[in-house]
């Protein structure tokens, strides 16, 4: 089910799982299960609808695929918001499908932030992690009460790093000169052309630790049965080890969890995203018509190709492949 207004630049699709499934369970049936059995799925079907209406519990479902800019932030807040708007606190459940290697800090603060609104409403919020939710992924995955990880799934890099190349040798051997201009003795510590003085250097690493200060505080809040002096080393672990160290609570891909729930509650899947312009709808119609014919025009090319080979070969038969 799609929604969209014409005031709005994004669009919300709401996927009701429990329907999905039921739907490709009848397909099933009817083409491999004899009546017998289409009738008593038929019948099971029925009572978990009934069991799901008696009980009223809801699921929602959010996706999070981060980038290095954490950009899925801005999808992430507005599914949020209307959750909050419409769910019902301490009754409704909220299971964010999670996959991030991490990225710059304000963008992964920022998407931890909108997981904290969830979890400070009074709902239960569960992460799953089926491949990776490192470094600024974990710090959005420590916000759940529960979390939930595929048995080789990476999770944990704890730590805080910045790279930067410094061209200074090269722009003097090339008799260059970089001047740096600032006003506030650290307004710049390094540079990438200028020479970087040591008083600098340990400025930027001293603002590095503050940092990482910050982001082992932020994992002992949300969880504090974690041991931060074993983990925050800015190393990661799969599956067991990850939950003999308590970084997760449960081994598990998102897809069982999910199937777990579905005969006793009503899950739905929200996602929004960016609506397209005209300009990329005509885009993507004319590069579909272009696939189009190309598929028509190619089989054509390759039959005359063959046609017009068979007959070179007839004409010089000499240079035929005896193997042929």
């Amino acid at each position: 089910m799609l929604f969209h207004t014409p005031k709005f630049q994004s669009e919300m699709r709401i996927t009701h799982l429990n329907e999905r499934l039921e739907s490709h369970q009848r397909f099933l049936a009817g083409a491999a299960f004899p009546k017998a059995e289409q009738k008593l799925l038929a019948k099971n079907q029925e009572k978990s609808k009934k069991l799901r209406t008696k009980d009223g519990q809801r699921v929602y479902v959010l996706d999070f695929k981060g980038d290095i800019q954490a950009s899925a932030v801005e999808h992430l807040r507005e599914e949020i918001t209307v959750i909050l708007s419409m769910a019902r606190a301490g009754r409704d459940q909220i299971v964010l499908r999670l996959e991030s290697p991490g990225g710059l800090v304000h963008g992964y603060g920022l998407a931890a932030a909108q997981l904290a609104r969830l979890r400070e409403a009074g709902f239960h919020l569960t992460i799953c992690v089926d491949k990776v939710a490192a470094s600024g992924g974990y710090m959005m995955a420590c916000i759940a009460q529960e979390i939930i990880a595929a048995p080789f799934a990476v999770v944990g890099s704890i730590g805080v790093v910045a790279q930067m190349p410094n061209f200074h040798k090269l722009l003097q051997s090339l008799k260059i000169d970089f001047d740096v201009y600032t006003a506030g003795k650290y307004k710049r510590t390094v540079t990438m052309f200028g020479e970087n003085s040591e008083e600098g250097k340990e400025k930027f690493e001293e603002e590095l630790e503050q940092t990482h200060q910050l982001f082992k505080h932020f994992v002992e809040k949300y969880r504090p049965k974690l041991d931060v002096s074993i983990i925050a080393t800015g190393e990661h672990w799969y599956g067991e080890d990850a939950l003999n160290l308590k970084l997760v609570d449960q081994l598990q891909t998102s897809d069982a969890y999910l199937l777990s729930l579905l005969p006793t509650r009503d899950v739905y899947v929200i996602q929004s995203r960016r609506k397209m312009t005209l300009a990329e709808k005509f885009g993507l119609q004319a590069a579909q018509m272009a696939g189009q014919v190309a598929l028509q025009i190619i089989p054509t090319l390759e039959q005359k190709m063959q046609a017009g080979l068979a007959q070179l070969s007839r004409r010089l038969p000499e240079f035929r492949d005896p193997t042929l």
